[in-house]
């Protein structure tokens, strides 16, 4: 069993602990910044697609412990006309900063397909 197998195998076996933690989706240990960050990221994303105030965003800090993944990331997924757009930001929330958000001009790139199968966000 290689390293990857080894680290899926035992986040399936890890039983859910008295927290609600499930095994699959550690909870992450939020500090008091955490909304304010959720908001200044949010905020950012608005800004720089121009995105209407009834326009939905979604930020997320996900942790991941598999091999090559970052142990914290950061995921925004838009809705604009119906269309769904989302990206990821290799960096724990608190640390995202404006410059991170794709350029506006990037925003064709982020849409995701009709069909596409994307669990994740």
């Amino acid at each position: 069993m290689n390293e990857y197998d080894a680290a899926l195998q035992a986040m399936f076996d890890r039983q859910p602990s008295a927290g609600g933690d499930d095994g699959l989706f550690p909870s992450s240990r939020k500090g008091p910044g955490h909304l304010a960050a959720i908001e200044r990221v949010t905020e950012w994303v608005r800004e720089r697609f121009k995105l209407a105030d009834d326009s939905a965003v979604s930020v997320s800090e996900i942790e991941c412990k598999l091999p090559g993944c970052p142990p914290l990331e950061t995921v925004v997924a838009f809705w604009e006309n119906g269309q769904r757009y989302h990206f990821k930001i290799f960096k724990a929330l608190a640390e995202v900063a404006p410059d991170n958000i794709p350029f506006a001009w990037l925003k064709d790139t982020l849409a995701v397909p009709e069909g596409f199968g994307c669990e994740c966000c």
